[in-house]
């Protein structure tokens, strides 16, 4: 039994070297190593170690390193290290110095390094710098003094400014101050037509006002695609206006026209107020001629010459009325 032991031990102690092998090499990049060794960047093993236990992946760091050794750039462990710590791309910073430098860039890791943690691209900029990008706005639609709609469609080239990758503006705000400016040149333009005949005008005069300020870019051209005919705006206005005015006076005119019914039906009421005031002033004269025959200021012969005269004033109106009526019967009548 004994001798059993004794022949599995070398397999047991091979096992268990096996293991251990295993171990090392997976927590230490024994082959990284190797690699970085192999092209010449002077990496620690245990410089590796650290980096697995600040829970950095050496592979993140190593391989940029050598790219950028193989570069012919100085960039140290420790700078990749830390701004992989910090949550940067080390590999797209490194790519970035690698084109920059070979464009004739100047750039510097701790620029490069900010522009990454700043959220931008730091490598689609360098490229940006080298080969130029053109941005195409949508059609910006102006009013000439005319009052004719002119739409234009404006192509921006555009290059990256390093220097003011941090803090500077981006695409929205260089598309917003060229379509201002499109917006306002067309605005002073005394006819469309002038538009239409010079269009490069629009490019010149937005050119001139160096809308690229406080951006990330530098703006080179402005060329107009572009150039569309709208709505007579001015005619539509006018338009408008008068339809407003009409109303306007529509609603005026009603409201003298309802002034005018009220008016009249207070001086229908008025009218029946002073027959009402008449009516009253008339009852009280039998009670002033009965006043009067008691009082004996009155006798009954007056009384008597009072009433015929009454009388003879009722048939005069009575035979006026039937004249009047029959001559307007014998006008109705044809004439032979």
């Amino acid at each position: 039994m004994e001798l059993g032991v004794l022949e599995l031990t070398p397999f047991i102690l091979i096992a268990v070297a096996l293991i251990a092998l295993a171990i090392l090499f997976t927590f230490i990049p024994v082959t990284l190593w190797i690699s970085a060794l192999a092209a010449g960047v002077k990496v620690g093993i245990f410089t590796l170690v650290g980096m697995r236990l600040r829970r950095v992946i050496p592979s993140r760091v190593i391989n940029p390193l050598i790219k950028a050794h193989k570069a012919g750039l100085k960039v140290t462990t420790n700078q990749l290290e830390s701004h992989y710590l910090a949550g940067g791309h080390v590999d797209r910073v490194v790519n970035a110095l690698i084109a920059a430098h070979r464009a004739n860039i100047e750039l510097t890791f701790e620029r490069a390094a900010a522009i990454d943690l700043a959220g931008r691209n730091v490598l689609e900029a360098v490229q940006m710098s080298v080969n130029p990008k053109v941005i195409e706005t949508p059609f910006i639609a102006g009013i000439a003094m005319d009052g004719i709609e002119v739409k234009a469609l404006a192509r921006i080239t555009v290059r990256a400014n390093i220097d003011r990758l941090v803090g500077g503006a981006g695409e929205d705000t260089v598309i917003a101050r060229v379509g201002e400016g499109v917006v306002s040149t067309i605005g002073s333009s005394d006819s469309h037509k002038q538009v239409l005949e010079n269009p490069d005008s629009i490019s010149h005069t937005v050119l001139a006002k160096g809308l690229d300020a406080g951006t990330a870019f530098e703006i080179l051209s402005i060329d107009i695609a572009d150039v569309d005919i709208g709505k007579n705006i001015g005619a539509i206005l006018q338009t408008d206006q008068a339809e407003a005015d009409k109303n306007i006076a529509q609603a005026k005119a009603e409201e003298r026209r309802a002034m005018a019914v009220a008016r009249e039906q207070e001086m229908v009421a008025r009218v029946q107020e002073m027959r009402a005031h008449v009516v009253e002033a008339e009852a009280e004269v039998p009670k002033a001629l009965a006043e009067a025959l008691r009082s004996g200021k009155m006798g009954v012969m007056d009384y008597m010459n009072y009433k015929n005269i009454n009388a003879d004033t009722g048939m005069r109106d009575a035979i006026s009325k039937l004249s009047k009526e029959k001559d307007e019967t014998d006008d109705k009548k044809p004439k032979k």
